[in-house]
């Protein structure tokens, strides 16, 4: 068969060639219906654009916010890892939140990609159509929200850990115990919140903790600004969990700065377990997510839905682990 050219599938959606380009490039000034009529053609006829790579070789596309991260780095090896094993190619896009011009479904197309691993993202109504327009499949990791059930995710097990890192506290005898959670909107975010508070609530301390929870972001940056602000309050907190290690590193720097001694003065747990955790002063206590793995699984079920192989279950969560370090002590140890 000849390749199907762009007035092939005009010709079969009752448009002209330059509406089918029009949706090729995501411009705005086409209805939904046709959009979408066509959409489904381009995938049916395997449309590829002029000067496109063949699609005979996998190419998945790993699109990431937050590139300069130590967690996104450890997800990115993970999917590098796996997809080297399976002789597939990886291409790395950077997604911004800001970015309403599905740039980012543009470079899937551009490149040929199979699939697309999500990390922190939501798939729009819009994304989705055009990624279906590119036959390119999706994986999401530690989404927004996992209501669309038919998108597969990965995640861990973060109410779980949020848990735990608050009963290590309890345990030690903390009971002003504040929480740093990262985005509100973020599933992730408010799953360790909430096993922080389901802790607390086991001692019967929930009530107390409402004036000790802060939300920002997962960055030192956002650590910092909250740490800073309760350590400024004259009951402030003997202990600190913190949503993130990067978060929890910004209340070290806090402390440092407010002439807290950690533990001695404050204990800190963090959430993660990126490498930095063993090299900082004091080596830091925390929540770890098998980020690697997250990862590879994210690749590998990725892989299975391009292979057309039945999936078990649309979301994975795999266990988070409490590493007891230096950073965490009894109160006025």
């Amino acid at each position: 068969m000849s390749r199907p050219t762009l007035a092939t599938v005009a010709a079969a959606a009752g448009v002209s060639p330059a509406t089918v380009s029009k949706v090729l490039n995501e411009r705005g000034d086409v209805s939904a219906a046709t959009r979408r009529r066509v959409g489904e053609l381009l995938r049916q006829y395997n449309y590829a654009r002029p000067g496109s790579p063949p699609r005979t070789a996998q190419i998945v596309e790993l699109v990431i916010d937050g590139l300069d991260s130590p967690w996104a780095v450890e997800i990115l090896r993970g999917v590098e890892r796996e997809c080297h094993d399976n002789s597939v190619g990886v291409v790395v896009s950077r997604w911004r939140p800001d970015d309403h011009g599905n740039s980012w479904v543009s470079e899937v197309s551009k490149h040929g990609s199979h699939g697309v691993i999500l990390v922190k993202a939501r798939v729009t109504a819009a994304e989705r159509a055009l990624l279906r327009a590119a036959q390119a499949a999706v994986v999401v990791v530690d989404p927004v929200d996992v209501g669309e059930s038919d998108i597969p995710s990965v995640g861990a097990t973060n109410w779980n850990g949020g848990f735990a890192a608050t009963e290590h506290l309890l345990d030690l005898g903390h009971r002003r115990i504040a929480a740093i959670g990262g985005p509100r909107e973020l599933m992730c975010a408010r799953a360790r919140v909430d096993g922080y508070r389901a802790a607390l609530d086991r001692v019967g301390a929930a009530g107390s903790s409402d004036e000790l929870v802060r939300y920002d972001d997962f960055s030192f940056a956002g650590g910092f600004r909250q740490a800073s602000d309760l350590l400024a309050r004259p009951d402030r907190p003997t202990a600190i969990f913190a949503g993130s290690d990067q978060q929890a590193l910004g209340a070290y720097e806090a402390a440092r700065q407010a002439r807290l001694r950690i533990p001695d003065d404050l204990s800190v747990v963090g959430f993660d377990d990126i490498p930095l955790c063993e090299w900082v002063s004091p080596p830091m206590t925390t929540v770890r997510q098998p980020l690697e793995q997250m990862g590879r699984v994210a690749a590998s079920t990725l892989l299975q839905v391009l292979q057309g192989r039945h999936l078990v279950s649309h979301r994975v969560e795999l266990a988070t682990e409490l590493k007891v370090r230096w950073s965490s002590g009894p109160p006025g140890s």
